[in-house]
């Protein structure tokens, strides 16, 4: 059960501190209670205190960090769905290589890197298989792998072959993904010594829940667990049921980040496995593990995750600035708009359309619609000419401009605070601007 504010105060010092930002104990207590704040932040807490409080005000879904340099953050959840406050840390996507493919894997993988709204679209993660060809040939296997310079899951449960694997690879912080109930305890022991996450993985629900038990009776709660390959309905039901009893029944033996391998639950059925990762992407996969990753399944799964995996009190916004389309240069004709990210994928996609080459000009809304922010005072004449004149004129030559049309309004005072500039007024929707603009070239 988490803690109220007043058994937080009962462990706290009961002195003023000016560092934590609250004036008394108490109030730092309730602060610590709805979240607002953390438990660390106190600096007069006893190690003793700080230690049992901060386990108990801990989100019930733990948080498992892996991977060197940039680590991926994993779990940390506190709801079960975004509009209910946020979600935490987004699932990641993982391609499987094995002795078989690896040239033609990991060659492929670099393929699905690109950016999309301040955000780097990549597979985060190589899951490397073993397949039976030995100690010493899946630890080069796994070094290779390494080279890629992405995290690594090391799916085996070989002890052999998984601590000669996990010697070469450890200061990756890669997660071992072959813990069962037969090998638990010869698997702890080979994750613990190397400090690495461990994978757990049963025949059923109730056989990986008491093997997560025996795991964190003996010591180790850096723990991820496999949803099971028996079929799309029990992986399903493990992901959710072991999501709800973390953080409905605080039941924190469920609270680990789950692995959903689809490249076993479905092998070569590639555009099922894209679907899959859509439904496991909302509910609840931490880890998505498919045989391949195309260009074309990126551009489905990632701006979904994008979507589910973005604070709901925070628009999406894309930077402000110059977007050039359709092989535009400084003498292509501008057109502007709000830096709203559904906005510019509209409109960007209907410029496309319309092959005319133009600069896209992203004007700073605070991430609103064109009429939501015309009418908060966040578009107007005087923040688009401040705008035009401080970081667009200076790089464009051609001085016509086209706004949307929904704010015509605004022409007569652009035209006099842009003397040198043509402002034209453009279409009110989206689906014209294909036509307005290869009639207006």
């Amino acid at each position: 059960m988490a803690l109220t504010g007043i058994q937080i105060f009962k462990l706290t010092p009961k002195k003023n501190c000016k560092k934590c930002g609250s004036p008394t104990c108490m109030a730092f207590s309730m602060k610590v209670a709805q979240g607002a704040i953390t438990i660390d932040k106190c600096p007069l807490m006893s190690e003793e205190a700080l230690a049992q409080l901060s386990e108990a005000t801990a989100p019930p879904m733990k948080t498992i960090k892996v991977g060197a340099g940039e680590a991926i953050t994993l779990g940390g959840e506190t709801v079960l769905f975004r509009h209910e406050k946020t979600l935490v840390s987004k699932n990641v996507f993982a391609v499987t290589v094995t002795a078989a493919n690896a040239d033609a894997k990991l060659a492929a993988i670099p393929a699905v890197d690109y950016e999309r709204i301040g955000e780097r679209m990549f597979v985060e993660m190589v899951n490397v298989k073993y397949t039976g060809e030995g100690a010493d040939a899946y630890a080069a296997l796994v070094q290779k792998a390494a080279g890629l310079g992405r995290a690594l899951i090391l799916e085996c449960t070989d002890v052999d072959a998984a601590k000669a694997a996990v010697e070469v690879c450890k200061a990756d912080k890669p997660i071992l993904n072959g813990a069962t109930p037969e090998n638990y305890e010869a698997m702890n022991a080979v994750a613990t010594a190397a400090g690495v996450t461990l994978g757990v993985a049963a025949a059923d629900i109730d056989g990986l829940y008491d093997t997560i038990v025996a795991l964190e009776k003996a010591g180790n709660k850096n723990l991820v667990f496999d949803a099971g390959t028996a079929s799309v309905k029990d992986t399903f039901a493990t992901a959710v049921q072991m999501r709800r009893a973390a953080l409905k029944d605080e039941d924190r033996s469920c609270g680990y980040p789950s692995i959903v391998n689809l490249g076993a639950l479905c092998p070569g059925d590639l555009p099922l496995q894209a679907a899959l990762a859509a439904v496991f992407t909302v509910k609840y996969g931490s880890i998505i593990v498919m045989e391949d990753m195309t260009y074309a399944e990126a551009l489905a799964l990632y701006p979904l995750r994008q979507n589910i995996y973005t604070d709901p009190q925070k628009p999406m916004k894309v930077a402000p600035g110059i977007y050039p389309l359709c092989g535009a240069d400084e003498n292509s004709v501008c057109t502007l708009t709000v830096d709203f990210a559904l906005t510019y994928f509209v409109a960007s996609g209907e410029l496309e359309r319309a092959g005319v080459p133009c600069n896209l000009l992203i004007t700073d809304a605070a991430g609103m619609s064109v009429l939501t922010a015309w009418a908060a005072g966040k578009l107007s004449a005087g923040t688009i000419s401040k705008f035009i004149t401080e970081e667009i004129q200076d790089k464009i030559k051609n001085r016509t401009l086209i706004i949307p049309g929904k704010v015509a309004i605004l022409k007569g005072e652009l035209d006099a605070k842009l003397p040198d500039w043509d402002v034209v007024v453009g279409t009110r929707e989206a689906v014209q601007i294909a036509k307005f603009m290869k009639q207006y070239a």
